[in-house]
């Protein structure tokens, strides 16, 4: 059975992507896409069902600075000029890439230790907890950790990923092969 949208039930996998082309390829397209000048090399590609995200780093700033926050003000000025400057053309090719891979298009860039990403998608996740779930949302609100369960939740799932980041990307991989192997076996429908 399939569903309207992005996403359709395969059976005991549960949820997956469905109806949208694959990005697998992005990164290379990116790389030949954009202007050579923008980035000092090739930028950061993070792909995921809704959204493509592009951060790429910018040429250093030369000036020297009295502090680390006249460095930073700096920094985020640099990133705002290239935002401004570069706006039609990142548009343009948004359009393309959304069009090529069915994902909106994100934009970032960074310089020395300052990053900014700008507009960037912030999807609506439905999900459903129970008392002890909601009560450690609860405790980051009430400790002002969050200003609302979804920030809270949002600031747990980012914590998770931190800490975590090389179990998320062995099971990102094992998640790629049973694709692939899913994609070579036989088509039943």
């Amino acid at each position: 059975m399939r569903t309207h949208g992005h996403r359709g039930w395969k059976g005991r996998g549960g949820w997956q992507q469905a109806d949208v082309p694959s990005a697998e390829d992005a990164p290379a397209w990116f790389a030949g896409r954009l202007p050579d000048e923008w980035f000092t090399s090739a930028p950061e590609i993070t792909i995921d069902r809704e959204e493509i995200l592009v951060v790429g780093e910018l040429p250093p700033l030369a000036e020297e600075f009295d502090d680390d926050a006249a460095r930073a003000a700096a920094e985020s000025g640099r990133i705002s000029r290239f935002r401004e400057d570069t706006r039609d053309q990142r548009i343009e090719i948004a359009r393309q890439a959304e069009h090529r891979y069915g994902r909106k298009v994100a934009w970032g860039a960074r310089v020395g230790g300052t990053r900014e990403l700008f507009t960037t998608l912030s999807v609506p996740v439905m999900t459903r907890l129970r008392q002890p779930e909601r009560l450690v949302l609860d405790t980051l609100v009430d400790a002002g950790v969050a200003r609302s369960r979804s920030e809270a939740l949002a600031w747990a799932v980012r914590l998770v990923g931190k800490h975590a980041e090389s179990w998320l990307s062995e099971l990102r991989t094992a998640m790629s092969t049973v694709d692939d192997l899913r994609a070579k076996g036989p088509d039943l429908d």
